[in-house]
């Protein structure tokens, strides 16, 4: 699982938002999450996430997405399953 968090938020947000896209995703995917792998990848900020979404959108990559009440509804985190070349792109998320 890979949760693509924006590192524009303050840090202590940063996990919580990242947690918040995993429920999101795990709550609405038809499969199950079976190697249990837990991947957190930073990226820079609101429009590379929103760039990055579009991406995926048009490969039919699945993700869902989580928007912060707190942030004005602004997406702050994503959610993936499927590998695939954006994701090897991104650096980890370090605190």
């Amino acid at each position: 699982m890979f949760v693509i968090v924006r590192k524009d938020i303050p840090k202590i947000a940063q996990a919580v938002q990242g947690g918040h896209a995993l429920a999101e995703y795990l709550l609405h995917k038809t499969t199950e999450w079976t190697n249990g792998t837990l991947i957190y990848l930073g990226i820079k900020g609101l429009n590379q996430l929103e760039n990055l979404m579009h991406k995926f959108e048009i490969e039919g990559i699945p993700y869902k997405a989580f928007r912060e009440p707190d942030l004005e509804n602004q997406i702050t985190s994503i959610a993936t399953d499927m590998e695939n070349k954006h994701i090897r792109k991104l650096n980890l998320l370090v605190w």
